[in-house]
């Protein structure tokens, strides 16, 4: 760990709290921006539908950007004072429906454990031979194509919030979580102590907005405005998390780890970067780009990340992973191949 952290220059660990309230202003003029000309000139009217769908995924890929800046405050990536970014990272993922602080704790487990097969978080694979793995069920028998669709849409659209509330791919270890309530019936041995009341914080901040947009809706006299303006980019903004989380942890050739055979630099480098063009590079701050770097040391803010990122392609080639696989269709073929795994003698690796 020491020796992959030091080929990294001094320099990518340097945090500006200047620098990140840029790039959280761009991402806020534009969500905002978005909102204010969809509000102006979009009618609300079943014929505008296609213009408010146009709408949602230009409006939630570029509040993707605010999610992301959350993602570094609860990394302690934004700034060197930790109130202040737990300010911001709390406010922002407030407004897009994310308990902060309870992400924050099961996302430091994600890091610590990453490609974990029994203590990891979030897209942990099931062994083929226990009672949850294979998974197709019926919708197997509809082929391999058409299962994949239905779990790509399943995933992008109930996934994220079926983790927070069920912790659905979540680690075997901790059993059914809940990111909302870390008392009985769950199992929420991951929110202990502090992280507890931090926990019921969370909820309450997520709380909050959800009575704010119950009033809107009561005060438009209508459900549109709030579903309209705000539920389609919310679940755009869900669709990229859960593509970015899944995409660079999963893959027919990257295998996972158990007890006996993990490491913590064996589960870093089980990380794959992969090619989102400059404009979503630009939009999201490089999180899918850089994910590697990201995983070996999550204070790097951004900015500094592809410096970093080639740094660690230059000193370990051979443990480095990028795919230049265009996101579609490196997708299509996860989604298609990528269910349960088998022990071999690389770890636990996917079934053909």
């Amino acid at each position: 760990m020491r020796d992959v952290i030091s080929a990294i220059p001094e320099s990518c660990f340097e945090r500006s709290l200047v620098r990140s309230l840029l790039y959280l202003t761009r991402s806020l003029m534009l969500t905002i921006a978005a909102g204010v000309l969809a509000a102006l000139f979009i009618p609300y009217t079943v014929s505008a539908i296609p213009l408010w769908i146009g709408y949602a995924i230009v409006a939630g890929t570029v509040a993707t950007g605010l999610w992301v800046v959350a993602h570094e405050c609860g990394h302690r990536a934004f700034c060197k004072n930790s109130a202040l970014q737990d300010s911001v990272g709390f406010i922002l993922h407030s407004f897009l429906l994310v308990p902060y602080f309870s992400w924050q704790r099961s996302h430091a487990i994600h890091h610590a454990k990453t490609n974990h097969l029994d203590d990891g978080e979030t897209h942990v694979p099931a062994r083929s031979d226990s009672g949850s793995g294979p998974r197709k069920g019926m919708l197997g028998s509809l082929g391999d194509d058409a299962f994949a669709i239905m779990k790509i849409l399943r995933y992008c659209i109930v996934g994220w919030p079926s983790y927070l509330l069920f912790g659905v791919s979540g680690g075997p270890s901790r059993g059914i979580t809940n990111h909302f309530w870390p008392h009985w019936p769950f199992q929420n041995d991951m929110f202990v102590g502090r992280w507890r009341w931090k926990v019921l914080l969370s909820t309450l901040g997520v709380g909050v907005v959800l009575a704010g947009l119950v009033t809107w809706g009561w005060m438009a006299g209508s459900a549109w405005p709030v579903l309209a303006l705000y539920v389609g980019p919310y679940l755009v903004v869900n669709f990229w998390l859960v593509l970015y989380t899944w995409l660079h942890h999963t893959d027919v050739d990257i295998p996972h780890l158990d007890s006996d055979e993990w490491t913590w630099v064996e589960g870093a480098f089980l990380t794959v970067d992969r090619p989102y063009g400059w404009l979503l590079d630009e939009l999201h701050h490089r999180i899918g780009s850089t994910h590697v770097a990201h995983h070996i040391y999550a204070r790097i803010p951004h900015y500094h990340a592809q410096r970093a990122t080639d740094s660690i392609r230059e000193a370990f080639p051979d443990l480095y992973r990028y795919d230049p696989t265009p996101i579609p269709v490196a997708l299509f073929r996860i989604a298609r191949r990528c269910e349960a795994v088998v022990e071999s003698d690389r770890g636990w690796v996917y079934e053909e």
